[in-house]
Parts: C-alpha cells; structure tokens; sequence
C-alpha cells in the first residue's frame, strides 16, 4: 500500500500558489485496510475515507468508463490493482495529473510539470470528452491562473467546442453550474470564466440568453469588480446587467442562482443604467425598491455594481447620501407631534419628499 498527495496541492505547491487542502491517492489496498486503520469512509460512488487525525480525504486508486450520457454516468474500479498511472489518466488536465510521494518526489506520467512551466491548461486524453462538467472547470481555472499567464491550449479548447456542439451539456444539473460559477466568480480573473466558455461555445449551448449581453465593457467591468474586492453577488450582477429585465429574471432562474445573487442581477439589469430622476417622487421611489430604510447593504451593493459599469454616473453617490438622509425620518418623532395611523404613513413620505428636494433630488 502506497500513498500519494496529488491534485491541486501538488499543482499549486510547484506553482508557489496558496492552497488551503491536500488530497491523497491510496494505491495497492483495499476498504477495510483503511478501516483497519481507523479511517472513516464517506462517499457512496466510490470508496473516500477521512484521516483519523488530519480529516484529510484518502481516495482509492480507481479507474472510470463511461456508462452513460452526462457527468454521472461512470463505472468506477477501485480494485487494488489499479496503478498510480492509471488513477491519474483519468484527471481533467495534465497540471491536475501528478502526484508526490512520501520522500517528495514527483511522479509526472502526463507532461503536466512541462505544462506548468509552457502555462498550458492542456487535456490529459480524449477521455476528458466525457464528462462535460470539465468544460466549466477549464474555464474556471483559466480565470484562476491568467495572471500567471496560463492559456487553454489550442487542441483542449476545440475538444471543448467539439463538446459544446454535442448537446450533452444539457445533462449538467443547473445546481451544479451554480457552484461552478460560484467559485469562478470569486477567481482573480472572472472575466477568463465567460470569454472561455464563449469561445468554445459552451455559453451559446447553455444559456443562449446570455452570450450577447457579455461584451467587452461588462467583461472589463467584471474584472474591475474583482480587482476592488467586490463580492460575488456582486460580479454576478454585473454579468448580467447588459440584459433586460425579464432575460435576467429567466437566466437566474435557469442558473438556480441564489436569492441574494437574483435579486442583486435584475435590480441592475432593470436599473442600468439609470433612469431618468426628475422628481423627487422618482428618487424616493427608485430608493423603495432596494428597501433602503431597513436593508441598507442591498443600496450598498447596488451602487457598487452600478459604479463599476457606469464610473462617470453623478447621481450614485446622491442616492446613497439620500438614503443616509431619509433614514433620519423616524417614524417616533412623528408620532411625538400627534401623527398616527394612515396619517403617520403619509406624515413619513411629505418629510422624505420634503428633505429629496431640499438635497436637489429632483423638483
């Protein structure tokens, strides 16, 4: 029985690239001698077990054949006779393909450190065709590693386009594109995300909606957005605000996005840019959408968003100072002058209209 660190620890560790987990490849045993030695199995597929102390996942080596359409449909072998070389074969990308001993050497069968060192996202064999889901994760690594100068090679991206036209992306569960998104919104380089599933046209067979509104200011702003820190929700919206309202609506629907990450996108896809604010009727009522009074980190996000698409808009630092403004508007003050009821509601609104137009908010 021999054990191996490999994937993204080892890729990282010979990038000098932070990681925070390390994965392990068991070759040559069976379940129960990992249970023997007090390891905790997880996973139903395919036997994964925790370390007793360090929690890390132990993986027997395996080997996978295609049973079926989409990412779930593999046979896995996890005999004991299955070799290191063999287990690797079956990764996504020859950076993703090398293992590390014990005595720290490493065990590279694919070319994956010539890889690394030519900054090539490169496709270990034709078996990466099967399981689509790694379309996603090239792309994602491609935003993860452009700034180190990282490129997906010529023939994986074809193989990608190939793929892309084959229709067998509609098998990949909307959650599970969700999550895929999710991170690559959160890599160094967002924008590599969406030019590398366009480019393969993986973006055109997934969510035809989008591909159109995904041009070069919104990719620029997205990477701008990441380079100031913005949260995902965030980038997300910005990615979507060259849409219209309803295509927003049905994208994050189809995506399954979250609830934060939806409300975010078709506030900015129906807000950006901004309409026309003539009166101080329309500033408070643009402010009542984002629920300003009790929720002030939605405006916040907003204007964040709208900021980074539209840096020469005036009116986005005056909406978060009207808001600021027309929190001070409480209701107890009101109702210390004898306001109550319908009366109190209305009192409320004449003070925030009353305070928009002393700020120039509108007539």
């Amino acid at each position: 029985m021999k054990t191996y660190l490999v994937g993204g620890a080892v890729r990282d560790k010979l990038l000098g690239y932070p990681f925070h987990e390390r994965d392990w490849v068991v070759v040559g045993a069976r379940p129960e001698d990992l249970l023997d030695q007090g390891f905790q199995q997880v996973g139903k597929d395919f036997p994964v077990f925790l370390h007793p102390m360090t929690k890390e996942e132990y993986a027997l080596a395996r080997t996978e054949r295609k049973s079926g359409a989409g990412y779930h449909g593999f046979i896995c072998d996890f005999s004991p006779d299955i070799t290191l070389e063999e287990d690797l074969s079956r990764r996504d990308l020859t950076i993703n393909a090398m293992a590390e001993d014990t005595s720290g050497d490493i065990v590279d069968p694919y070319g994956g450190m010539q890889d690394i060192n030519s900054r090539l996202l490169r496709h270990v064999s034709p078996a990466f065709s099967e399981d689509p889901l790694r379309i996603l994760r090239v792309a994602r690594f491609a935003a993860r590693y452009a700034h180190l100068g990282f490129k997906v090679a010529d023939e994986t991206q074809e193989l990608m386009r190939k793929m892309s036209d084959n229709g067998e992306l509609a098998t990949i569960a909307a959650e599970r594109i969700w999550v895929e998104l999710s991170k690559a919104l959160n890599e160094k380089s967002p924008a590599v995300f969406f030019s590398t599933l366009l480019d393969c046209r993986a973006l055109h067979a997934l969510f035809p909606l989008w591909p159109p509104a995904l041009n070069n200011t919104i990719l620029d702003s997205l990477n701008n957005a990441a380079e100031a820190g913005a949260d995902a929700d965030v980038r997300f919206a910005i990615s979507c605000s060259d849409l219209n309202a309803e295509q927003c609506k049905i994208l994050c629907s189809e995506l399954r996005a979250s609830n934060s990450a939806a409300w975010l996108a078709e506030r900015c896809a129906a807000n950006i840019p901004l309409p026309p604010l003539s009166k101080a009727e329309d500033w408070l009522s643009f402010l009542e959408q984002f629920d300003y009074t009790r929720r002030p980190p939605l405006l916040d996000a907003f204007v964040t968003a709208a900021t980074l698409l539209l840096p020469n808009e005036k009116r986005l630092e005056l909406l978060q100072n009207a808001a600021a403004e027309l929190r001070e508007v409480q209701a107890a003050d009101l109702i210390a002058q004898g306001f109550k009821g319908p009366a109190l509601g209305q009192a409320m609104r004449t003070e925030r209209l009353k305070r928009l137009k002393e700020m120039d908010c509108g007539e």
